[in-house]
């Protein structure tokens, strides 16, 4: 049974490959062609023959839309902000189906929980890949947890090699004032800091509760090809987390991050070095006093 299975399946793949088809259409072309030259011709026998190679068309034509699937391409590779690095992106995706596949002709693709931290990875890569300019990823992180954030060991993995290769990445550390101030997500957000300076990264920190609600967006903007934008913030064990990734309009939220960023005193990196200069001592003598803590972190 099995067998048969497989030779019906072998029949219809045989059917439905272009080489028949053209063949097929061929014949299609010819047969009234012949009858028309020939003396003595059934027409009968010759709307038979016309109906079976017309049947034999729509069989394959069938088939294939039953065994593949078929996938939307983009209408217009020019409207998307980085055209060379959104076709490696897409070609990848259309690989490997990670998701839902035909929203990526728009330039626009969701993905969920255990999919981000493994297309985070590539969206990465692709930077160096598709030799998109500049060769900078800047990232803007909520870090209510900083144990999530050391997790996600592909993606750090990915970074390093970014780096490695001469590329620079800006993270931005976004966390409550609440949290700053508490000994332990301090510790947590430090040695988190420490992780990604040893992989090349340039750190910042901004206070969440100064900024507004368009700034304080967990975001990866990747050259400027692409932007992931998480919109549910995933758990250790990725059961939860949605994001997007934007091929289109890149430069609206490197401006927001950049906007947050800022440049010179009141720069995200040395707000971060302000609080740690504040900070550490304590933690590392084991003094922590929430007063001196709360007062450093407003004077940020």
């Amino acid at each position: 049974m099995a067998g048969q299975r497989r030779g019906a399946a072998s029949i219809m793949d045989t059917l439905g490959s272009p080489a028949v088809g053209a063949l097929v259409g061929i014949a299609g072309l010819a047969v009234p062609v012949v009858g028309w030259l020939a003396d003595h011709v059934n027409l009968k026998v010759l709307l038979a023959v016309q109906a079976g190679l017309i049947l034999v068309l729509a069989t394959g034509h069938w088939w294939m839309r039953k065994a593949y699937i078929q996938l939307r391409r983009a209408n217009n590779l020019k409207t998307m902000d980085d055209a060379a690095y959104y076709d490696r992106v897409r070609s990848q995706l259309e690989r490997e189906l990670i998701s839902d596949y035909r929203e990526i002709a728009d330039g626009h693709l969701r993905v969920f929980a255990s999919e981000v931290p493994r297309l985070s990875a590539l969206l990465v890569k692709t930077v160096t890949d598709a030799a998109s300019e500049p060769q900078r990823i800047l990232a803007a992180a909520l870090t209510t947890d900083p144990a999530l954030l050391a997790g996600r060991r592909e993606y750090l993995a990915a970074n390093r090699r970014f780096t490695e290769s001469g590329g620079t990445i800006s993270r931005l550390f976004i966390a409550y004032r609440a949290d700053l101030i508490r000994p332990g997500y301090a510790r947590a957000l430090l040695d988190l800091v420490g992780h990604h300076r040893d992989l090349g990264v340039t750190c910042g920190l901004a206070v969440r509760d100064r900024l507004r609600a368009d700034q304080a967006v967990d975001v990866v903007v990747f050259a400027g090809a692409a932007a992931l934008v998480e919109e549910e913030q995933g758990d250790a064990d990725y059961q939860r987390g949605r994001s997007s990734v934007y091929f289109k309009n890149v430069d609206r939220w490197r401006g927001r991050f950049e906007e947050v960023w800022g440049q010179g005193s009141g720069s995200a990196p040395r707000t971060l070095q302000t609080y740690e200069s504040a900070v550490r001592p304590m933690l590392d003598t084991g003094a922590w006093d929430e007063g001196r803590a709360s007062t450093a972190v407003d004077g940020l």
